[in-house]
């Protein structure tokens, strides 16, 4: 049956991301709903913000698209045009190297879930907009370096 048990998933928690960023993900976790349901042209997930978390470092795709719709509680978009509050229903595009850095807030006192549907690609490249900082997707796994292709030394902020 293609119908989605929730409550049997797992949230994943904890980041992919190089110390310190790690750091920054605390009070977020997910739930990878399309993974679940066998999926693979695209990813789905809920992504659950604790007050005060957020969803990522602010980043753009070059290759994937995401779109974006808030599930329950309030999200703060911030992207290259500011903030904008998002409520249930409320949703976002990302297309694909249109190169606005984005991520959300929860700066409410209650949890916020949003859902979250991306294109997969065989290899990626995201941006970090606040930070020198990139990411290189390919088949033998991730690579975190800087804007200039340099290795980070594992205290760089």
């Amino acid at each position: 049956m293609p119908k989605i048990d929730l409550s049997k998933l797992e949230a994943r928690t904890g980041s992919i991301y190089p110390a310190p960023y790690d750091a920054e993900m605390e009070g977020r976790s997910s739930l990878r709903v399309g993974d679940a349901g066998g999926l693979t042209q695209f990813g789905a997930n809920i992504v659950i913000l604790a007050p005060g978390a957020k969803s990522s470092l602010r980043h753009w795709h070059v290759e994937q698209d995401e779109f974006v719709m808030v599930t329950q509680g309030i999200c703060t978009l911030v992207d290259d045009q500011g903030e904008t509050q998002m409520t249930v229903g409320d949703c976002a595009t990302f297309p694909a190297n249109d190169g606005n850095g984005h991520h959300f807030i929860n700066n409410t006192d209650d949890e916020a879930h949003f859902l979250v549907i991306g294109t997969r690609t065989p290899t990626e490249t995201a941006w970090y907009s606040d930070l020198d900082l990139k990411i290189s997707v390919d088949a033998t796994g991730f690579n975190f370096t800087r804007k200039d292709g340099t290795p980070l030394k594992g205290d760089d902020k």
